[in-house]
């Protein structure tokens, strides 16, 4: 395959919620670019970008699949996002490494919260946007309603560059706005037809073409004044204008259609060739910043040029059995030749480079070299992992990393037998360099492996792919929620351990004062020995002592917090004392403090933030409410509420399934620990019995 010109790249990332045709639209664009023979279907299992075996039987993306093809002499990249909220980092991922974005709308579900979160997201990208309505075959759409409402819910700029011939079933033909052309699309091929605009529909394109004309002409003072005085704009003067508002992502172009039938597919294409910005041509409107190596040196910029050093940002990783592991790699400027080394500048270590292939779905093919511009994976890395900056080792520059979302729903895990232990976190581990959004972790406190992500959904899939690709199978659970003890007042006690077996016994004695700290200040220890009570070489024993004791309160033996001691008194033997006699002596003495002053139990607060439609606030108030949660603020973001509260951790194991419920699926959100506070009287006894009663393996959870 021959290395294109920069300028003649087009990276393009598709996205939208789960549902709207992203797959199917991927799908028509490659087939009518020519690389497809025949087109697949979701239904059947044979689209190029859902290729693996839960996508498949799912029906539906779950990571983001690459398809690259020729067009009328340019290189497109298609990026192929998932839609579900699980898989979010997917689509941040992508947008890091595209240069232009089709937002696809389907016209019959419209303008929904989810929509407009991910717009959100291209909107904080700043990258330019294309429009795909699709879906406009289906009874009861209307794609003028839908252009409307985008306006006005998205509060884009947006300008409609066709007018659908037809509605619902009827629709057939479009009318290409910036061509004056009908186009006519057939489900039996790839190409298109073009014929004259008939008469009768003469004055609706020149109308459309006017509100073109004049929304171009407002956002440049030169096309204004030239449109004002000659009553037109030339079909250069037109078209550049266009592309310059698109590309500054100040003008939203909105094509329609219908995917699966390739209605409006060509037009499309037509615009991200005509309007998308080249990889050049997006580097004049934000450059590529990085840092040096050197702390506190100048930030260094690269250009989008093949004669610039190498640099590259990894967007995706794949690990398989049988391929390896693969990097997906965008190539900021410069060259890479197939099996050179390269240095990745995040982690500051020398990498051996592999092959280099295209990547179309399922599909690599080997080439020689990549350049400034393209998209596409190198092997055989093996300490690189997504986000990591490649580079000329010298000329180094790092860019930022890629911000992923925090997981929000947690699961306990246990391998089904002992001699799939090792299989379990191999392969979990794998799975997170594969997808930064999930989190494995093995809590010290609960003795538990938890695995953490974005969703019910995100976590079914993980152990599928668990079992498939490493042959490991879990049990899953409820975690146990990390509770904490602490002491309400002050109270002393004596620690006295003395032990005599023949010859030097152990003797160890000490006093003792125990106090409450402010809420997360943790742990204190003071000496206040006077007097030589207790020889000083030995007090540090007795504070290892104390910390030990603190390992398991008094109420059910979860650690306890906030706590000063104070060592103030005491005695010892010129002959039998010991440090491990006064350590002894401090853990006894601690314990017997702490059952003294007053403890209670702490449980973990977690800071929640719900983004759910509007009209689906007061539920959502009212279940956070019952799961004594302490709303902070409800604030409006166009028809998306932002609910952000306190809330019990032990509240909201379950929360992930109940918000999609109260929401029909539209509703998102993020948690994160925020503090620790006293647990209610009528709920502390119950939980300190449950746990009591595990401890003596009477309960198994």
């Amino acid at each position: 395959m021959n290395v294109p010109l920069t300028e003649s790249i087009r990276n393009v990332a598709v996205v939208s919620h789960a549902g709207s045709g992203k797959t199917s639209l991927a799908e028509a664009l490659v087939y009518c670019a020519g690389s497809l023979s025949a087109p697949g279907s979701i239904l059947s299992g044979t689209t190029v970008s859902d290729f693996e075996p839960e996508e498949i039987h799912r029906r539906t993306s779950l990571s983001t699949a690459v398809l690259r093809c020729s067009y009328q002499d340019r290189v497109l990249t298609f990026l192929d996002t998932p839609g579900s909220p699980s898989f979010i980092g997917e689509t941040r991922s992508a947008l890091r490494a595209a240069d232009g974005v089709v937002l696809v709308v389907s016209a019959v579900s419209g303008v929904r919260s989810a929509l407009q979160r991910i717009w959100s997201m291209v909107r904080d990208s700043g990258l330019p946007c294309v429009v795909f309505v699709n879906d406009l075959d289906k009874d009861g759409t209307v794609y003028d309603n839908t252009v409307n409402d985008l306006i006005k819910e998205l509060e884009m700029t947006a300008v409609s560059l066709i007018l659908p011939m037809g509605s619902g079933a009827q629709l057939g033909d479009i009318v290409d706005v910036l061509q004056n052309r009908v186009v006519t699309s057939r489900p039996d091929r790839p190409q298109a037809q073009q014929a004259p605009v008939p008469p009768e529909w003469r004055d609706r394109v020149d109308q459309a073409r006017r509100d073109v004309t004049e929304l171009v002409a407002e956002g440049d003072e030169a096309l204004l004044e030239r449109y004002l005085t000659d009553g037109a704009l030339t079909e250069g003067a037109l078209l550049g204008g266009l592309r310059t508002g698109v590309q500054r992502a100040s003008l939203v172009p909105i094509v329609g259609g219908s995917a699966i039938r390739y209605i409006g597919v060509h037009t499309l294409l037509q615009s991200l060739v005509d309007l998308l910005p080249s990889p050049v041509s997006r580097a004049r409107v934000a450059s590529l910043q990085g840092t040096g190596l050197i702390e506190g040196g100048e930030p260094v910029s690269r250009h989008p040029l093949p004669t610039d050093p190498f640099s590259a940002v990894v967007f995706k990783t794949l690990i398989d059995p049988f391929i390896g592991r693969l990097s997906y790699m965008r190539v900021y400027s410069g060259t890479l030749e197939a099996d050179t080394a390269v240095y990745n500048s995040t982690r500051q270590v020398r990498e051996r480079g592999g092959h280099l292939f295209s990547v179309f779905g399922k599909k690599y093919t080997p080439i020689t070299r990549a350049t400034a511009g393209e998209i596409v994976a190198i092997g055989k890395l093996k300490d690189t992992v997504t986000g990591d900056t490649l580079c000329d080792e010298h000329a180094p520059i790092r860019y930022p990393g890629i911000p992923f979302p925090k997981p929000v729903v947690s699961f306990a895990i246990e391998p089904k037998s002992k001699t799939d232990i090792e299989k379990v976190s191999l392969g979990l581990h794998k799975l997170i360099e594969e997808d930064p959004s999930l989190e494995f972790v093995r809590h010290i406190e609960t003795k538990e492996m938890v695995l953490s992500g974005m969703g019910q959904l995100h976590i079914d899939v993980a152990l599928e792919k668990l079992h498939r690709k490493y042959g490991a199978d879990v049990i899953v659970h409820a975690p146990k929620i990390p509770y904490r003890e602490t002491i309400r007042s002050v109270a002393q006690a004596q620690g006295k351990y003395k032990k005599q077996t023949g010859g030097h016994g152990q003797y160890g004695d000490c006093w003792l004062e125990v106090g409450p700290l402010s809420r997360g200040q943790g742990f204190e220890f003071e000496n206040k020995i006077v007097g030589g009570a207790i020889p000083r070489n030995f007090v540090p024993a007795v504070e290892k002592g104390v910390v030990e004791a603190l390992h398991e309160g008094p109420l059910a033996g979860y650690p306890a917090v906030d706590v000063r001691v104070t060592v103030y008194d005491g005695s010892y033997h010129v002959v039998d004392s010991s440090e491990l006699a006064f350590k002894i002596a401090g853990s006894m003495g601690v314990k017997k403090a702490l059952e003294a002053a007053h403890p209670i139990l702490l449980e973990p607060l977690m800071t929640v933030e719900v983004e759910v439609p509007a009209e689906c606030v007061g539920t959502v108030l009212g279940d956070l409410n019952a799961r004594r949660g302490r709303i902070l603020m409800v604030e409006a973001n166009g028809h998306i509420e932002i609910v952000k509260a306190l809330v019990p951790q032990a509240e909201m194991l379950n929360y992930a399934a109940s918000l999609n419920s109260m929401t029909g699926g539209q509703g998102s959100y993020a948690m994160e620990h925020a503090q620790y506070e006293e647990v209610p009287r009528e709920l502390a006894g119950r939980i300190i019995e449950e746990h009591k009663m595990e401890r003596h393996g009477a309960v198994t959870h």
